[in-house]
Protein backbone atom coordinates (compact mmCIF):
# COMPACT_ATOMS: atom_id res chain seq x y z
CA UNK A 1 0.00 0.00 0.00
CA UNK A 2 1.51 3.29 -1.40
CA UNK A 3 0.08 6.60 -2.39
CA UNK A 4 0.64 5.58 -5.49
CA UNK A 5 -2.58 2.88 -5.06
CA UNK A 6 -4.79 5.78 -4.81
CA UNK A 7 -6.82 8.06 -7.01
CA UNK A 8 -6.31 11.29 -7.78
CA UNK A 9 -9.48 12.32 -6.02
CA UNK A 10 -9.98 11.00 -2.24
CA UNK A 11 -11.51 12.39 0.85
CA UNK A 12 -11.04 10.25 3.98
CA UNK A 13 -14.42 10.97 5.63
CA UNK A 14 -15.86 8.93 2.51
CA UNK A 15 -13.73 5.85 2.99
CA UNK A 16 -13.92 5.88 6.53
CA UNK A 17 -16.99 6.70 7.26
CA UNK A 18 -19.52 6.45 4.01
CA UNK A 19 -18.34 3.37 2.25
CA UNK A 20 -20.02 1.62 5.39
CA UNK A 21 -23.69 2.19 4.09
CA UNK A 22 -23.51 0.83 0.59
CA UNK A 23 -21.57 -2.18 2.49
CA UNK A 24 -24.53 -2.83 4.37
CA UNK A 25 -23.52 -1.66 8.13
CA UNK A 26 -25.86 0.53 8.70
CA UNK A 27 -27.28 -0.99 11.40
CA UNK A 28 -24.48 -2.28 12.88
CA UNK A 29 -22.75 -0.50 16.00
CA UNK A 30 -19.80 1.63 15.24
CA UNK A 31 -18.93 3.22 18.23
CA UNK A 32 -19.96 2.12 21.75
CA UNK A 33 -20.04 4.64 24.34
CA UNK A 34 -21.35 4.55 27.91
CA UNK A 35 -25.16 3.87 27.15
CA UNK A 36 -24.79 5.13 23.77
CA UNK A 37 -24.60 2.76 20.66
CA UNK A 38 -23.59 4.78 17.74
CA UNK A 39 -24.71 2.56 14.44
CA UNK A 40 -22.63 3.07 10.52
CA UNK A 41 -25.87 4.82 9.62
CA UNK A 42 -25.85 7.78 12.34
CA UNK A 43 -22.57 7.96 12.18
CA UNK A 44 -22.61 9.31 8.74
CA UNK A 45 -25.82 11.23 9.42
CA UNK A 46 -23.84 12.96 12.34
CA UNK A 47 -20.69 13.45 10.50
CA UNK A 48 -22.59 15.02 7.49
CA UNK A 49 -24.99 17.32 10.20
CA UNK A 50 -21.38 18.69 11.67
CA UNK A 51 -19.45 19.36 8.56
CA UNK A 52 -22.54 20.91 7.22
CA UNK A 53 -22.37 23.19 10.34
CA UNK A 54 -19.10 24.15 9.60
CA UNK A 55 -20.31 25.38 6.24
CA UNK A 56 -22.85 27.15 7.64
CA UNK A 57 -19.90 28.90 9.71
CA UNK A 58 -18.07 29.93 6.66
CA UNK A 59 -15.25 27.97 7.28
CA UNK A 60 -13.48 26.50 3.55
CA UNK A 61 -11.16 23.80 3.13
CA UNK A 62 -7.92 23.71 4.37
CA UNK A 63 -8.91 26.33 7.48
CA UNK A 64 -8.32 24.48 10.87
CA UNK A 65 -10.82 22.66 12.95
CA UNK A 66 -9.67 22.10 16.62
CA UNK A 67 -10.73 19.70 18.75
CA UNK A 68 -10.75 18.99 22.55
CA UNK A 69 -12.77 16.53 23.82
CA UNK A 70 -12.74 13.25 25.70
CA UNK A 71 -13.04 10.31 23.43
CA UNK A 72 -16.80 10.39 22.80
CA UNK A 73 -19.19 10.37 19.85
CA UNK A 74 -18.94 14.56 19.86
CA UNK A 75 -15.29 13.71 19.15
CA UNK A 76 -15.73 11.88 16.17
CA UNK A 77 -18.45 13.80 14.74
CA UNK A 78 -15.79 16.90 14.71
CA UNK A 79 -13.09 14.32 13.34
CA UNK A 80 -14.74 13.37 10.14
CA UNK A 81 -16.71 16.43 9.65
CA UNK A 82 -13.93 18.52 8.78
CA UNK A 83 -12.25 16.36 7.13
CA UNK A 84 -15.23 15.95 5.10
CA UNK A 85 -15.54 19.42 3.88
CA UNK A 86 -11.74 19.79 3.20
CA UNK A 87 -11.13 22.13 6.38
CA UNK A 88 -8.21 20.14 8.61
CA UNK A 89 -9.41 18.44 12.06
CA UNK A 90 -6.87 18.86 14.82
CA UNK A 91 -7.41 16.65 18.08
CA UNK A 92 -5.47 18.51 20.86
CA UNK A 93 -4.78 16.74 24.20
CA UNK A 94 -6.93 17.14 27.05
CA UNK A 95 -4.71 17.30 29.69
CA UNK A 96 -3.14 20.47 28.95
CA UNK A 97 -2.85 24.14 30.63
CA UNK A 98 -4.24 27.35 29.19
CA UNK A 99 -0.93 28.65 27.96
CA UNK A 100 -0.24 25.68 26.11
CA UNK A 101 -3.99 25.66 24.35
CA UNK A 102 -2.23 29.59 23.41
CA UNK A 103 0.14 28.39 21.97
CA UNK A 104 -1.54 25.65 19.82
CA UNK A 105 -4.78 27.61 18.57
CA UNK A 106 -2.09 30.42 17.35
CA UNK A 107 0.32 28.22 15.82
CA UNK A 108 -2.23 26.35 13.81
CA UNK A 109 -4.48 29.53 13.33
CA UNK A 110 -7.98 27.64 14.04
CA UNK A 111 -11.10 29.35 13.26
CA UNK A 112 -13.22 26.95 15.25
CA UNK A 113 -12.55 24.98 18.32
CA UNK A 114 -14.95 22.48 19.10
CA UNK A 115 -14.56 22.06 23.35
CA UNK A 116 -16.36 19.65 26.05
CA UNK A 117 -17.74 21.89 28.32
CA UNK A 118 -15.43 20.71 31.27
CA UNK A 119 -12.37 22.24 29.43
CA UNK A 120 -14.24 25.50 28.68
CA UNK A 121 -12.96 27.46 31.36
CA UNK A 122 -9.56 26.88 30.17
CA UNK A 123 -9.93 28.58 26.92
CA UNK A 124 -12.18 31.13 28.50
CA UNK A 125 -9.14 32.15 30.66
CA UNK A 126 -7.12 32.82 27.19
CA UNK A 127 -10.25 33.75 24.76
CA UNK A 128 -8.56 37.56 24.38
CA UNK A 129 -5.17 36.13 23.46
CA UNK A 130 -6.35 33.83 20.81
CA UNK A 131 -5.97 36.23 17.46
CA UNK A 132 -7.28 33.52 14.76
CA UNK A 133 -10.40 31.81 16.42
CA UNK A 134 -13.81 32.92 15.74
CA UNK A 135 -15.92 30.37 16.98
CA UNK A 136 -15.52 28.05 19.99
CA UNK A 137 -18.62 25.68 19.68
CA UNK A 138 -19.39 23.80 22.68
CA UNK A 139 -20.36 20.08 22.84
CA UNK A 140 -22.80 18.21 25.32
CA UNK A 141 -25.00 20.41 27.88
CA UNK A 142 -23.68 23.73 28.84
CA UNK A 143 -21.98 26.29 26.45
CA UNK A 144 -21.46 29.36 28.45
CA UNK A 145 -23.17 31.75 25.88
CA UNK A 146 -21.20 29.93 23.22
CA UNK A 147 -22.89 28.10 19.71
CA UNK A 148 -23.88 24.42 21.32
CA UNK A 149 -22.90 21.75 18.95
CA UNK A 150 -26.39 19.54 19.25
CA UNK A 151 -28.78 22.82 18.07
CA UNK A 152 -25.86 23.36 15.14
CA UNK A 153 -25.90 19.65 13.96
CA UNK A 154 -30.21 19.69 14.33
CA UNK A 155 -30.35 22.47 12.18
CA UNK A 156 -27.95 21.00 9.65
CA UNK A 157 -28.82 18.52 6.78
CA UNK A 158 -27.61 14.64 7.38
CA UNK A 159 -26.67 14.82 3.18
CA UNK A 160 -23.36 15.93 2.73
CA UNK A 161 -21.59 14.95 -0.07
CA UNK A 162 -17.05 14.93 0.53
CA UNK A 163 -14.98 17.75 -0.71
CA UNK A 164 -13.39 17.12 -3.84
CA UNK A 165 -9.85 16.64 -1.88
CA UNK A 166 -6.94 15.11 -3.66
CA UNK A 167 -5.33 12.03 -2.02
CA UNK A 168 -2.20 14.52 -0.97
CA UNK A 169 -4.42 17.50 0.47
CA UNK A 170 -4.00 17.85 4.49
CA UNK A 171 -6.81 16.04 6.08
CA UNK A 172 -5.65 16.50 9.50
CA UNK A 173 -2.44 17.56 11.74
CA UNK A 174 -0.88 16.35 15.14
CA UNK A 175 0.85 17.62 17.85
CA UNK A 176 3.85 15.53 18.82
CA UNK A 177 3.66 14.94 21.85
CA UNK A 178 6.90 16.87 23.55
CA UNK A 179 9.53 14.50 24.81
CA UNK A 180 11.67 16.66 23.50
CA UNK A 181 10.12 20.08 24.02
CA UNK A 182 7.48 22.02 23.01
CA UNK A 183 4.85 20.40 20.29
CA UNK A 184 4.85 20.22 16.71
CA UNK A 185 2.06 20.04 14.10
CA UNK A 186 2.62 17.22 12.03
CA UNK A 187 0.74 17.49 8.92
CA UNK A 188 -1.07 14.30 7.80
CA UNK A 189 -2.83 13.86 4.47
CA UNK A 190 -5.94 12.64 3.31
CA UNK A 191 -4.06 9.03 2.32
CA UNK A 192 -2.28 8.20 5.40
CA UNK A 193 -4.62 6.64 7.83
CA UNK A 194 -5.68 4.41 4.93
CA UNK A 195 -1.93 3.20 4.50
CA UNK A 196 -1.52 2.67 8.19
CA UNK A 197 -4.91 0.82 8.73
CA UNK A 198 -4.39 -1.19 5.84
CA UNK A 199 -0.41 -2.23 6.73
CA UNK A 200 -0.51 -2.47 10.04
CA UNK A 201 -4.00 -3.29 11.26
CA UNK A 202 -5.14 -5.18 8.60
CA UNK A 203 -2.33 -6.96 7.41
CA UNK A 204 0.23 -7.17 10.53
CA UNK A 205 -2.03 -7.79 13.58
CA UNK A 206 -4.85 -9.30 11.38
CA UNK A 207 -7.91 -6.74 12.46
CA UNK A 208 -11.45 -7.96 11.06
CA UNK A 209 -14.95 -6.79 10.51
CA UNK A 210 -15.90 -9.20 13.39
CA UNK A 211 -13.61 -7.35 16.16
CA UNK A 212 -14.11 -5.03 18.78
CA UNK A 213 -11.51 -2.38 19.58
CA UNK A 214 -10.71 -0.50 22.89
CA UNK A 215 -7.90 1.69 23.22
CA UNK A 216 -6.68 3.35 26.83
CA UNK A 217 -4.46 5.55 24.60
CA UNK A 218 -6.65 8.38 23.88
CA UNK A 219 -7.83 9.70 20.44
CA UNK A 220 -5.91 13.22 20.60
CA UNK A 221 -2.61 11.44 19.54
CA UNK A 222 -1.34 9.51 17.05
CA UNK A 223 -1.10 6.24 18.70
CA UNK A 224 -4.78 6.17 20.24
CA UNK A 225 -6.53 7.97 16.87
CA UNK A 226 -5.42 4.51 15.18
CA UNK A 227 -6.34 2.27 17.91
CA UNK A 228 -9.97 3.37 18.38
CA UNK A 229 -11.05 5.13 15.64
CA UNK A 230 -9.80 4.46 11.77
CA UNK A 231 -8.97 0.93 12.37
CA UNK A 232 -11.86 -0.51 13.46
CA UNK A 233 -13.84 1.98 11.16
CA UNK A 234 -11.34 1.12 7.92
CA UNK A 235 -12.18 -2.68 8.23
CA UNK A 236 -15.90 -2.09 9.84
CA UNK A 237 -15.31 -2.94 12.87
CA UNK A 238 -16.66 -1.76 16.40
CA UNK A 239 -14.70 0.54 18.83
CA UNK A 240 -15.13 1.53 22.59
CA UNK A 241 -14.63 4.44 23.40
CA UNK A 242 -14.07 5.61 27.66
CA UNK A 243 -14.29 9.21 28.06
CA UNK A 244 -13.12 8.75 31.30
CA UNK A 245 -9.15 8.73 32.97
CA UNK A 246 -8.21 4.65 31.89
CA UNK A 247 -7.83 3.96 35.42
CA UNK A 248 -7.46 -0.23 36.45
CA UNK A 249 -10.83 0.00 37.70
CA UNK A 250 -12.28 1.57 34.99
CA UNK A 251 -10.86 -0.36 32.24
CA UNK A 252 -11.84 -3.68 34.11
CA UNK A 253 -14.89 -2.30 34.35
CA UNK A 254 -14.87 -1.54 30.46
CA UNK A 255 -13.60 -5.29 29.67
CA UNK A 256 -16.05 -6.83 31.41
CA UNK A 257 -18.77 -4.82 29.99
CA UNK A 258 -18.17 -4.55 26.17
CA UNK A 259 -16.37 -7.46 25.50
CA UNK A 260 -13.28 -6.06 23.51
CA UNK A 261 -11.45 -8.85 21.81
CA UNK A 262 -8.08 -6.40 20.98
CA UNK A 263 -6.82 -4.05 23.82
CA UNK A 264 -4.14 -1.44 22.73
CA UNK A 265 -2.60 0.01 26.13
CA UNK A 266 1.42 1.39 26.89
CA UNK A 267 3.70 -0.09 28.80
CA UNK A 268 2.50 2.47 32.13
CA UNK A 269 -1.31 1.01 31.57
CA UNK A 270 -0.30 -2.98 31.49
CA UNK A 271 2.07 -2.42 34.50
CA UNK A 272 -1.00 -0.69 36.29
CA UNK A 273 -3.37 -3.12 35.54
CA UNK A 274 -0.72 -6.09 36.13
CA UNK A 275 -0.53 -5.01 39.34
CA UNK A 276 -4.60 -4.01 40.35
CA UNK A 277 -5.11 -7.76 38.96
CA UNK A 278 -2.06 -9.34 41.81
CA UNK A 279 -3.95 -7.97 44.40
CA UNK A 280 -7.30 -8.83 42.99
CA UNK A 281 -6.28 -12.38 41.80
CA UNK A 282 -8.05 -11.63 38.83
CA UNK A 283 -6.91 -13.98 36.04
CA UNK A 284 -9.53 -13.20 32.79
CA UNK A 285 -9.67 -10.42 30.17
CA UNK A 286 -12.63 -11.24 29.09
CA UNK A 287 -13.29 -12.11 24.92
CA UNK A 288 -9.47 -10.10 24.85
CA UNK A 289 -7.97 -12.36 21.54
CA UNK A 290 -5.28 -9.88 21.57
CA UNK A 291 -3.26 -7.02 23.35
CA UNK A 292 -1.06 -4.22 21.60
CA UNK A 293 1.37 -2.22 23.09
CA UNK A 294 3.71 1.11 22.10
CA UNK A 295 4.62 4.39 23.60
CA UNK A 296 7.91 3.04 25.23
CA UNK A 297 9.37 -0.22 25.01
CA UNK A 298 7.54 -3.73 26.22
CA UNK A 299 10.26 -4.74 29.41
CA UNK A 300 10.41 -8.89 28.93
CA UNK A 301 8.93 -9.26 32.23
CA UNK A 302 6.16 -7.17 31.92
CA UNK A 303 5.44 -9.04 29.05
CA UNK A 304 6.19 -12.72 30.74
CA UNK A 305 4.12 -11.89 33.65
CA UNK A 306 1.13 -11.08 31.54
CA UNK A 307 1.22 -13.62 29.54
CA UNK A 308 1.41 -16.08 32.77
CA UNK A 309 -1.60 -14.07 33.87
CA UNK A 310 -4.06 -13.88 31.49
CA UNK A 311 -2.37 -16.02 29.05
CA UNK A 312 -2.32 -13.35 25.95
CA UNK A 313 0.17 -11.78 23.87
CA UNK A 314 1.65 -8.28 24.08
CA UNK A 315 2.54 -7.19 20.91
CA UNK A 316 5.06 -4.64 20.97
CA UNK A 317 5.81 -2.48 18.96
CA UNK A 318 7.00 1.69 17.73
CA UNK A 319 5.06 4.61 15.96
CA UNK A 320 5.49 7.78 15.90
CA UNK A 321 3.23 11.00 15.34
CA UNK A 322 5.31 11.97 12.30
CA UNK A 323 4.86 8.15 10.60
CA UNK A 324 1.26 7.84 12.50
CA UNK A 325 1.63 4.60 13.54
CA UNK A 326 3.20 1.15 13.98
CA UNK A 327 5.95 0.73 11.81
CA UNK A 328 7.99 -1.90 13.60
CA UNK A 329 6.05 -4.84 15.41
CA UNK A 330 5.81 -7.55 16.96
CA UNK A 331 3.46 -10.71 14.90
CA UNK A 332 0.48 -13.06 16.78
CA UNK A 333 2.35 -16.24 17.43
CA UNK A 334 6.10 -14.68 16.82
CA UNK A 335 6.68 -12.26 19.79
CA UNK A 336 10.32 -12.33 20.72
CA UNK A 337 9.89 -10.48 24.09
CA UNK A 338 11.55 -7.71 24.76
CA UNK A 339 12.65 -7.17 20.81
CA UNK A 340 10.01 -4.64 19.20
CA UNK A 341 9.60 -6.86 16.51
CA UNK A 342 10.26 -6.75 12.22
CA UNK A 343 9.42 -3.82 10.41
CA UNK A 344 5.67 -3.83 9.21
CA UNK A 345 5.32 -4.34 5.70
CA UNK A 346 5.20 -1.79 3.48
CA UNK A 347 7.58 0.51 5.49
CA UNK A 348 11.14 0.21 5.30
CA UNK A 349 13.83 0.72 7.66
CA UNK A 350 17.63 1.72 8.03
CA UNK A 351 19.89 1.79 11.17
CA UNK A 352 22.80 4.27 10.60
CA UNK A 353 25.78 5.88 12.38
CA UNK A 354 26.65 9.22 12.82
CA UNK A 355 27.93 10.00 9.57
CA UNK A 356 24.59 8.18 7.89
CA UNK A 357 26.27 5.23 6.86
CA UNK A 358 23.96 1.43 7.52
CA UNK A 359 25.19 -0.24 10.87
CA UNK A 360 25.85 -4.16 10.72
CA UNK A 361 24.14 -6.56 13.03
CA UNK A 362 23.62 -5.61 16.67
CA UNK A 363 25.12 -1.88 16.14
CA UNK A 364 23.50 0.79 17.65
CA UNK A 365 22.71 3.57 15.66
CA UNK A 366 19.72 6.14 14.58
CA UNK A 367 16.80 5.03 12.91
CA UNK A 368 15.34 5.92 9.41
CA UNK A 369 12.26 4.73 8.09
CA UNK A 370 10.41 5.43 4.99
CA UNK A 371 6.84 4.82 4.18
CA UNK A 372 3.82 6.68 2.66
CA UNK A 373 1.97 7.34 6.29
CA UNK A 374 4.86 10.11 6.98
CA UNK A 375 3.51 13.18 7.32
CA UNK A 376 4.41 16.13 5.05
CA UNK A 377 6.46 18.46 7.35
CA UNK A 378 5.55 20.13 10.54
CA UNK A 379 3.15 23.17 10.41
CA UNK A 380 5.86 26.38 9.87
CA UNK A 381 8.92 25.04 11.58
CA UNK A 382 10.93 24.76 8.60
CA UNK A 383 14.27 23.92 10.61
CA UNK A 384 12.47 21.11 12.26
CA UNK A 385 11.36 19.55 9.33
CA UNK A 386 14.52 19.81 7.34
CA UNK A 387 16.03 18.12 10.39
CA UNK A 388 13.78 14.96 10.52
CA UNK A 389 12.29 15.03 7.06
CA UNK A 390 14.82 13.46 4.91
CA UNK A 391 13.44 12.87 1.01
CA UNK A 392 11.75 9.76 1.45
CA UNK A 393 13.39 8.76 4.79
CA UNK A 394 12.29 10.24 8.08
CA UNK A 395 14.92 10.50 11.02
CA UNK A 396 13.10 9.09 14.04
CA UNK A 397 15.71 10.47 16.44
CA UNK A 398 15.33 6.87 17.99
CA UNK A 399 18.76 4.50 18.39
CA UNK A 400 17.91 1.04 17.64
CA UNK A 401 19.68 -2.10 16.49
CA UNK A 402 19.12 -5.05 14.59
CA UNK A 403 19.57 -8.71 15.26
CA UNK A 404 20.62 -11.45 12.81
CA UNK A 405 16.62 -12.25 12.80
CA UNK A 406 15.90 -8.71 11.39
CA UNK A 407 14.27 -7.69 15.03
CA UNK A 408 15.02 -4.70 16.33
CA UNK A 409 16.00 -3.77 19.27
CA UNK A 410 15.28 -0.37 21.25
CA UNK A 411 18.30 1.69 22.68
CA UNK A 412 16.29 4.83 23.43
CA UNK A 413 16.19 8.54 22.48
CA UNK A 414 19.19 9.97 21.30
CA UNK A 415 19.11 13.14 23.82
CA UNK A 416 18.60 10.35 26.60
CA UNK A 417 22.05 8.28 26.26
CA UNK A 418 25.29 9.48 28.51
CA UNK A 419 28.58 7.70 28.79
CA UNK A 420 29.51 6.52 32.52
CA UNK A 421 33.36 5.72 32.72
CA UNK A 422 33.30 5.90 28.71
CA UNK A 423 30.99 3.34 28.29
CA UNK A 424 27.19 4.05 26.81
CA UNK A 425 24.25 3.39 29.19
CA UNK A 426 20.96 3.58 27.55
CA UNK A 427 18.30 4.47 30.70
CA UNK A 428 15.79 1.42 28.74
CA UNK A 429 18.48 -1.04 29.59
CA UNK A 430 18.75 0.05 33.24
CA UNK A 431 14.65 0.61 33.59
CA UNK A 432 14.08 -2.76 32.20
CA UNK A 433 15.85 -4.26 35.12
CA UNK A 434 14.33 -2.15 37.84
CA UNK A 435 10.80 -3.25 36.47
CA UNK A 436 11.73 -7.15 36.97
CA UNK A 437 12.36 -5.80 40.60
CA UNK A 438 9.22 -7.12 42.91
CA UNK A 439 9.17 -4.23 44.27
CA UNK A 440 9.20 -1.77 41.47
CA UNK A 441 6.51 -0.36 39.36
CA UNK A 442 8.38 1.93 36.76
CA UNK A 443 11.35 4.14 36.77
CA UNK A 444 13.68 6.56 35.05
CA UNK A 445 16.95 6.90 34.56
CA UNK A 446 19.11 9.77 33.76
CA UNK A 447 22.71 10.81 33.45
CA UNK A 448 23.36 13.34 36.34
CA UNK A 449 26.64 15.13 37.19
CA UNK A 450 28.09 14.13 40.68
CA UNK A 451 30.14 15.96 43.07
CA UNK A 452 33.74 15.67 40.27
CA UNK A 453 31.04 16.75 37.72
CA UNK A 454 30.95 13.05 36.30
CA UNK A 455 27.77 11.56 34.62
CA UNK A 456 26.21 8.93 36.71
CA UNK A 457 23.22 7.07 36.52
CA UNK A 458 20.28 8.24 38.52
CA UNK A 459 16.86 6.69 39.09
CA UNK A 460 13.35 7.86 39.96
CA UNK A 461 11.27 5.13 41.29
CA UNK A 462 7.87 4.69 41.47
CA UNK A 463 7.11 1.70 43.81
CA UNK A 464 4.02 -0.75 44.09
CA UNK A 465 3.65 0.25 47.79
CA UNK A 466 4.86 3.63 48.39
CA UNK A 467 5.05 3.04 51.52
CA UNK A 468 8.20 0.45 51.16
CA UNK A 469 10.49 3.39 50.38
CA UNK A 470 13.83 3.14 52.33
CA UNK A 471 17.25 3.31 52.25
CA UNK A 472 17.65 0.11 52.96
CA UNK A 473 15.39 -0.97 49.40
CA UNK A 474 17.19 2.26 47.72
CA UNK A 475 20.44 -0.22 48.51
CA UNK A 476 18.86 -3.74 47.41
CA UNK A 477 17.67 -1.87 43.91
CA UNK A 478 20.95 -0.93 43.48
CA UNK A 479 22.57 -4.05 44.17
CA UNK A 480 19.70 -5.65 42.17
CA UNK A 481 21.13 -3.61 39.26
CA UNK A 482 24.77 -4.34 39.39
CA UNK A 483 23.82 -8.21 39.66
CA UNK A 484 21.48 -8.19 36.41
CA UNK A 485 23.39 -5.77 34.25
CA UNK A 486 26.79 -4.36 33.79
CA UNK A 487 28.10 -2.63 36.41
CA UNK A 488 28.69 0.84 35.95
CA UNK A 489 25.08 1.05 34.99
CA UNK A 490 23.71 0.71 37.78
CA UNK A 491 22.02 3.56 39.52
CA UNK A 492 24.17 6.23 42.46
CA UNK A 493 21.24 7.46 43.23
CA UNK A 494 17.46 6.56 43.94
CA UNK A 495 14.95 8.68 44.49
CA UNK A 496 11.22 7.41 45.09
CA UNK A 497 8.76 9.66 43.51
CA UNK A 498 4.98 8.93 43.30
CA UNK A 499 5.04 9.40 39.69
CA UNK A 500 6.85 10.40 36.10
CA UNK A 501 6.69 13.14 33.96
CA UNK A 502 5.29 11.81 30.90
CA UNK A 503 3.96 12.78 27.46
CA UNK A 504 0.02 11.52 26.30
CA UNK A 505 1.18 8.72 25.10
CA UNK A 506 2.72 7.03 28.54
CA UNK A 507 6.09 8.24 26.95
CA UNK A 508 8.93 9.09 29.88
CA UNK A 509 10.18 12.89 29.77
CA UNK A 510 13.41 12.33 30.83
CA UNK A 511 14.01 15.77 29.83
CA UNK A 512 11.65 16.60 32.75
CA UNK A 513 14.12 14.23 34.94
CA UNK A 514 16.83 15.78 33.78
CA UNK A 515 15.65 19.50 34.60
CA UNK A 516 14.58 18.13 38.18
CA UNK A 517 18.36 17.10 38.75
CA UNK A 518 19.39 20.03 37.81
CA UNK A 519 16.97 21.90 39.99
CA UNK A 520 18.89 19.68 43.16
CA UNK A 521 15.20 17.34 43.16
Amino acid sequence: MSANDFSERLNAAAVFVDSHIPAGRGDKPAILCGDETVTYRRLCENVNRFGNALISLGIRMEERVAIMMPDCPDCVYAFFGAIKIGAVAIPMNTILLPGDYEYLLNDSRARVLVVHPSLLSRVEEIRTHLRYLDHIIVSGEGGGGHRRMAQLMDAASAVLAPADTTSDDAAFWLYSSGTTGFPKGAIHLQHDMIVAADLYARDTIGLTESDVCFSVAKLFFAYGLGNGLYFPLRVGATTVLLPDRPTPDAVYSVIDKYKPTVFYGVPTSYASLLHAAEKADRQSLGRVRMCVSAGEPLPKTLFEKWLDRFGVEILDGIGSTEILHIFISNRPGQVKPGSTGRVVEGYEAMIVDDDGRPVGVDVVGTLLIKGDSIAAGYWNKHKQTRETFRGEWINTHDKFSMDEDGCFWYAGRADDMFKVSGLFVWPTDVESVLISHPAVLESGVVGVPNAEGLIKPRAYVVLKDKSAASETLAKDLQTYVKTNASPHKYPRTIIFVDSLPKTATGKIQRYKLREQAAAGN
